[in-house]
């Protein structure tokens, strides 16, 4: 078939229109594919309007086309925050995943500690977004570059805390377990369980509709923006934040060797010359430009962000719950309220483990008033009181205020999610 010379020049007008529609898309558009026509013969069937929408209307592989809900807790050490993973964990539709940033942190620096300069501290940050967007995308392979030793045919057991999620503690990640074994311990579905094979764990993970993380090892949400704007991705990211004098107690009396110097302060009344006093410090830092960031709803934040005091929770938590799920627009479905109704109200011996998540979450909230000596609180809310001001805790003036449990150190706000 013979082309005129005027429908010659019309086809490479309309080229030059679809490769400049193309090279504009690509740049307005990151991450963003499309196809460009081909014209099999000398008729024009599309002009570049037509080009233009099948651009825009076609799908690509980069955007999260089959928009799972992607979570992430972005909290501190004792914050509650194990406890908050559980609100996800024993979701029967979400694939959890407790702390697999240690990996990162202990591969890279492994003499990392809370005290360490925020240099050090943001040495990993890189590689721990790559691992995000790897284990969202259910790429449980790319957790094979930093547990040590080297996974062998994809099985390990050396996946941090593996326990602490549901889902690689029942089946087909673990196939020996019977209708008796569903609610393991942590301890049991290792023992049950053996190794673990990754390539299980990446199916059971694309088997379920969400996915969430929780980390103690990102510092700040601006940390997270290129995570929070990739379209790759759904994320929603749930900051949990705690008053920093129940962090401070609580660290004490976990981690007793880190903040041994606070405990002599507390048991001495003499305050150690060399004391460590970034290990308060850095939290309230963290805490201030994070929620600052999050309170001022920059637009790439909108509809990704909640703040959760983990007083709020502790107090009420079923509420606290819904409006959690509410924002993330998942259903709550009755293995979280069963859950919540059999782990907020323990006796004191259940609290024991460090770790653990049974306990009255109420009573436990409160527990740092009498942990702590007037004058360490006295300290810390001069140190922290920017952010006690931004996250609506009260001081005590004295010793007599801070031990009467009628006077509540936190005041009533409503965090309302930026949507």
């Amino acid at each position: 078939m013979q082309c005129s010379w005027k429908a010659v020049l019309l086809l490479a007008l309309a080229s030059i229109a679809i490769q400049y529609t193309a090279i504009r898309t690509f740049t307005a558009k990151s991450f963003h594919s499309c196809p460009i026509p081909n014209p099999v013969n000398c008729s024009l069937s599309q002009d570049t309007d037509v080009a233009e929408r099948l651009c825009d209307e076609s799908p690509t592989f980069s955007y999260n086309l089959s928009r799972k809900t992607h979570v992430l807790i972005l909290a501190t050490t004792r914050s509650g925050s194990s406890f908050v993973g559980q609100l996800f964990n024993q979701h029967f539709d979400v694939f959890y995943l407790f702390e697999p940033l240690y990996h990162v942190q202990y591969t890279l620096i492994p003499k990392l500690t809370q005290s360490k300069s925020t240099t050090d501290r943001r040495v990993m940050l890189g590689a721990s977004r790559d691992l995000l967007r790897s284990l969202y995308d259910c790429d449980l392979y790319f957790l094979e570059n930093y547990i040590k030793p080297q996974p062998v045919n994809h099985t390990t057991d050396r996946l941090f805390r593996r326990g602490a999620s549901k889902a690689l503690c029942s089946p087909p990640v673990c196939e020996s377990l019977g209708a008796i074994d569903l609610h393991l311990e942590e301890g049991d579905c290792v023992k049950k369980c053996g190794t673990l094979n990754l390539t299980l764990a990446t199916e059971s993970c694309r088997e379920h509709g969400h996915v969430a993380i929780k980390t103690v090892r990102v510092p700040e949400v601006s940390d997270l923006r290129a995570l929070v704007e990739d379209p790759r991705l759904n994320l929603k990211v749930i900051q949990l934040v705690r008053d920093p004098r129940g962090i401070l107690a609580s660290r004490s009396e976990t981690f007793r060797d880190t903040y041994r110097l606070w405990r002599i302060w507390d048991g001495t009344g003499r305050k150690p010359y060399n004391l460590d006093v970034t290990q308060l410090t850095t939290v309230c830092e963290d805490f201030w430009n994070s929620v600052s960031t999050g309170l001022n709803r920059p637009p790439w934040l909108k509809g990704k962000y909640m703040l959760v005091r983990y007083e709020d929770l502790a107090r009420n938590p079923m509420k606290k719950t819904e409006e959690i799920y509410d924002f993330l627009g998942i259903p709550m479905d009755s293995n979280v309220e069963r859950w919540i109704q059999n782990n907020t109200r323990g006796d004191r011996s259940s609290s024991k483990h460090k770790y653990g998540t049974v306990r009255n979450s109420a009573a436990t909230a409160e527990k740092w008033r009498f942990r702590l000596s007037y004058e360490i609180v006295a300290f810390t809310q001069h140190a922290c009181q920017h952010v006690l001001a931004q996250l609506g805790y009260r001081t005590a003036a004295s010793e007599e205020e801070l031990k009467n449990l009628s006077i509540s150190l936190v005041e009533e706000r409503d965090f309302l999610p930026f949507s």
